[in-house]
């Protein structure tokens, strides 16, 4: 039977990579809210020979996110795996001057969004299903406030769960990747030697062998 991959934030980057290299083992599951990007990954994936579920949804709707968990449930009744590399990348500035639009963004997608989504998939993983999120530690970093501090919530969070869940599953694993050319980090180092980093996928396959 097909393992299935539910992925959050699965459109570019990090996200993309993995759809990509567990396609060959599950049908994915690619949550994002860009369609064109969904259908491009879409089309790559059916190239290799995969299959994929496009849900071109917004992560910091909550009824969206129970429409999607509890389609997942109707259709297939489990999941195995739960990647999360949604993030939000709010401009780097100093804390005197954090815009409150940015901060309000950072929170709903970087922290409440992943403390709604734990409770609704958590089910659908069981003791035996994995979550993976991946960690970007910035929190103290200058003029990485918004970020760090979200990110840093949202990492909390996550490492209470792995906690409470040692004996009874799903596992919870928070993985550090190394530093790759993402729109992200273009965002807060738009003049680096993108040459030197490593590539989405390469990183991807890596990190998944750590699973």
């Amino acid at each position: 039977m097909t393992q299935l991959a539910l992925i959050t934030g699965a459109s570019r980057g990090l996200g993309a990579a993995l759809a990509e290299a567990l396609a060959p083992s599950h049908h994915i599951v690619a949550v994002a809210r860009t369609t064109g990007a969904l259908e491009e990954l879409d089309d790559r994936i059916k190239a290799a020979g995969g299959s994929a579920t496009l849900a071109p949804m917004d992560i910091t709707d909550p009824k969206a996110m129970q429409t999607l968990c509890r389609g997942i449930h109707d259709r297939w009744g489990k999941l195995d795996i739960w990647l999360h590399s949604a993030i939000h990348a709010a401009m780097l500035c100093p804390a005197n001057f954090v815009d409150s639009k940015d901060w309000d963004k950072s929170i709903a997608i970087n922290a409440t969004a992943t403390s709604v989504l734990i409770p609704y998939v958590a089910p659908l993983l069981g003791p035996e299903g994995q979550a993976v999120f991946f960690d970007d530690p910035r929190a103290g970093d200058k003029f990485f406030g918004i970020y760090g501090a979200t990110k840093a919530a949202q990492i909390a969070l996550a490492k209470s769960w792995a906690a409470e869940t040692v004996k009874t599953g799903p596992k919870v694993r928070v993985l550090t990747p190394a530093p790759m050319p993402t729109a992200t980090r273009a965002r807060f180092f738009p003049g680096e030697d993108r040459t030197a980093l490593a590539r989405p996928a390469e990183e991807a396959a890596r990190l998944l062998a750590l699973l």
